[in-house]
């Protein structure tokens, strides 16, 4: 049973407590990497009897992902914690009670990222993208806290938060019934705020494609 090199960086971080909320952000980051994380998200399917290879398979996946989930958050804590979750059997139960023992951190984190991001007013001439990467950073770790957020919403978060020379922009995406994700939205803000490409160079480029 090897653990993957990502693992590093719970080793070295290990759970003491007050540590809780950068720990579970470092062990999602692993989890997911290893396609182990559908543990902490799904129950165990029954033990198959006489059934498909499928749901066998699906089976064992399940405890593989498990035992492995486990090792990553028992080789990552303080021994005392090590100590007192050992004997659970499903990383989902050692998660629950980490939860209800430090949780608080969770929230409490939560409740200033979400509060930032609702105050959020992007200020007229500063760059479009560097802001909403802010906010799209903030989104994240909303998620990564276990808060959870529409999608739309978080655009509808977004669009509230461009300055007054975006108007239009936003009556624009109303009126047509737009639906971009994140990404797209960045992506047409930044077309929007472009600079003007000078005369001489599109000149330069329309003369190009008319010799070609």
């Amino acid at each position: 049973m090897s653990l993957n090199p990502l693992s590093v960086i719970l080793k070295e971080n290990k759970l003491e407590g007050p540590n809780y909320v950068d720990w579970k952000r470092n062990l999602d980051i692993v989890l997911i990497a290893d396609d182990y994380k559908f543990v902490l998200e799904t129950d165990c399917p029954e033990k198959p009897v006489g059934t498909s290879a499928e749901d066998k398979a699906m089976y064992n996946k399940w405890i593989k992902a498990n035992e492995m989930a486990k090792c990553y958050i028992l080789v990552s804590m303080s021994n005392v914690l090590q100590h007192q979750h050992h004997s659970y059997e499903s990383a989902f139960e050692i998660m629950e009670n980490l939860k209800s023992l430090f949780g608080t951190q969770s929230r409490s984190a939560r409740s200033l990222v979400i509060r930032s991001l609702m105050n959020k007013t992007m200020k007229e001439g500063t760059p479009v993208r560097d802001d909403v990467l802010e906010m799209m950073r903030h989104l994240n770790q909303i998620e990564v806290l276990g808060g959870s957020i529409d999608p739309d919403f978080q655009v509808d978060i977004i669009l509230q938060s461009l300055p007054a020379s975006f108007q239009q922009f936003k009556v624009n995406y109303e009126m047509t019934k737009q639906d971009l994700n994140l990404a797209e939205l960045l992506s047409k803000l930044c077309w929007l705020t472009a600079p003007p490409v000078p005369k001489s160079l599109d000149l330069g480029r329309m003369a190009r494609r008319s010799r070609d």
